[in-house]
């Protein structure tokens, strides 16, 4: 069972995305919608420029990427 429920909407498959981390049911990575903060893009504006995402889905890959920041130590 999964500790934080938004992390069933991440999907890692061999033959998607190379096998990388992505939004389920899409081809975004995980890593591209974490870039986008990381690069001064809002929330609002990565909604807009993928208006096919949710809110939840960008929580997910936060989730997702804390998940992996907390397995390294």
């Amino acid at each position: 069972m999964l500790l934080n429920p938004l992390l069933e909407r991440i999907s890692i498959a061999p033959n998607v995305c190379f096998g990388k981390p992505c939004i389920r049911g899409t081809r975004i990575w995980v890593s591209l919608i974490l870039d986008f903060p990381a690069n001064g893009m809002t929330m609002e504006e990565l909604l807009e420029e993928y208006p096919y995402l949710t809110i939840e889905d960008i929580r997910a890959a936060i989730a997702y990427g804390v998940e992996m920041a907390s397995q390294e130590r």
